[in-house]
């Protein structure tokens, strides 16, 4: 019949419990691993190996290409000995997807039993063992997928939030963090854009390993950011430190001095730009000048840049909505925060609704947590922008802030210097 009884004593917990037999468990097991191919993505995925990852990319930056490398050196360490969590972070067609899917199929070769699936897909394997033509029951099939041995779920985030989907990946990554057991996962967003209950478990640094990668799309390699929509440094092209006026005989010695360390810094940053480089100062003073000659000097050297003035983004942003826009939202989003080089013009001009305050967290939060080298301009203090923004942009670790003393210009004769700063109309 395929089951037996164990022969223990009266008081045993186990007494007159029906078990399956040696036979039994085999089949169970073989029908176990069937179900768990069924859901696995690795059918389609299996030419994604180690071995035909490119961990130096193609046409990165230096510090990209270290930081591809080092996310690849970690995940050929998780499939050697695959303990606790390993988070990978990036943009679409960073490579994370190849990566998780290499640790798989290395799994795979070891005969350590793995399921790698999407979350959207995952969701969908049970929602269907609800229906009635299921052959296998809901609460089997989720008992199988929070106790594989290696459980890699990729594009965490992208699925269709609702309240059940949200409370079944809980429980299943509830269940897996509490015992500690292997589980990779991939995903384009920042962890304050998941399920609170979610970023908790990923937070925990005990368990959990993450890392970012910054290389961009490898599909879109290559990309003239020149032509791009968004783009509006072409319209700043005649913005060079060359041409950049210090205005002497009409500033103070303290506005002159203080602007000439402002051009001393942006030189600085656009020759080796690292963290972010924000310039106050009232309209007119010259922040968008250097903010534009930084850029300039970028792509001189060879290297994109995006210049994008803050409300113009927002614009782009909501215009993606319309069903007739070409470029979805996402990807228009994506432009923007995975940028390798980003300048965000008038910080604080912007039209600041619930939703643009949210998505501006979002994007400055991306960038933040990627090191992504990012150059802003505001008229604004920072105890004037949104705190959750302001928190960012003064972390002295990585941030410098400048502001900038000078007044409007206004292309008037100069003056003596040593007379005190001119008197504003």
């Amino acid at each position: 019949m395929g089951y037996v009884r164990l022969d223990v004593p009266v008081d045993h917990p186990d007494f007159g419990k029906l078990f399956p037999c040696t036979c039994r468990q085999e089949e169970l097991q073989s029908r176990r691993h069937e179900t768990m191919r069924s859901m696995s993505s690795l059918k389609i995925l299996e030419r994604y190996t180690f071995e035909n990852f490119h961990p130096d990319g193609h046409g990165l930056s230096a510090e990209r290409q270290r930081n591809l490398r080092l996310a690849y050196n970690r995940a050929v360490a998780y499939a050697q000995r695959p303990e606790g969590w390993l988070l990978m972070r990036g943009g679409y067609g960073c490579g994370k997807t190849h990566l998780a899917a290499a640790i798989a199929n290395d799994a795979i070769a070891r005969g350590t039993p793995v399921l790698f699936v999407t979350v959207p897909d995952l969701l969908d394997h049970l929602r269907g063992a609800y229906a009635p033509t299921a052959t296998q029951r809901y609460d089997e099939r989720f008992e199988e997928v929070r106790t594989i041995p290696l459980l890699i779920m990729d594009d965490l985030g992208t699925e269709h939030g609702t309240p059940w989907a949200l409370e079944k990946l809980y429980q299943l990554l509830n269940y897996r963090y509490m015992a500690r057991l292997p589980t990779v996962i991939t995903t384009n967003n920042s962890l304050d854009e998941l399920d609170p209950r979610l970023c908790s478990r990923l937070s925990d640094t005990d368990l959990v390993d993450m890392i970012t990668i910054l290389a961009p799309d490898y599909r879109q390699t290559g990309t003239d950011y020149a032509k791009m929509e968004m783009n509006t440094l072409p319209l700043y092209s005649d913005m060079r430190f060359d041409n950049f006026i210090l205005r002497q005989g009409e500033l103070s010695r303290e506005e002159l001095d203080n602007l000439r360390r402002a051009v001393e810094l942006a030189k600085g940053y656009a020759t080796e730009p690292a963290g972010w480089l924000v310039f106050t100062g009232e309209y007119g003073c010259g922040k968008t000048h250097l903010a534009a000659a930084i850029a300039n000097q970028r792509v001189k050297e060879g290297h994109p840049a995006l210049f994008v003035t803050v409300p113009d983004f927002l614009d782009y942003l909501r215009a993606s909505f319309y069903p007739q826009s070409a470029v979805p939202y996402d990807k228009r989003f994506e432009e923007v925060r995975n940028a390798p080089f980003l300048v965000l013009d008038d910080l604080g001009t912007e039209y600041a609704t619930p939703w643009a305050q949210e998505k501006l967290y979002q994007l400055f939060n991306y960038r933040y947590v990627a090191r992504l080298p990012t150059v802003i301009t505001s008229s604004r203090t920072l105890e004037k922008i949104d705190p959750r923004i302001g928190t960012r942009l003064a972390d002295v670790s990585r941030c410098t802030v400048f502001s900038i003393l000078a007044p409007s210009y206004r292309g008037g004769p100069p003056r003596r210097s040593g007379k005190g700063r001119r008197r504003r109309q």
